[in-house]
């Protein structure tokens, strides 16, 4: 499966990230569902939450050497957008 690597993430009030791929499609990604888990728990912080970065070469989205989301996850699971 040929995944679209991630060239950009914009957050969003209530915990949604708007990422546009390299294949030129834009899909909202849910954070909500991920804050439950441990790992994820400092994205419940805004301020954190908006500090998200595109990791080199478009493989995921992160927010420190310890919290990242892929690509594959963001493109199968986010909600395609117009």
């Amino acid at each position: 499966m040929n995944i679209p690597k991630v060239q950009s993430a914009i957050p969003q009030e209530g915990h949604f990230l708007v990422v546009l791929f390299s294949n030129g499609k834009r899909k909202k990604y849910d954070i909500n569902r991920l804050t439950e888990r441990e790992m994820f728990l400092p994205l419940q912080n805004p301020a954190f939450f908006r500090n998200v970065s595109v990791e080199p070469g478009g493989h995921a989205v992160s927010w420190n050497s310890e919290i990242d989301i892929s690509e594959y996850e963001l493109w199968q699971n986010g909600e395609e957008m117009p």
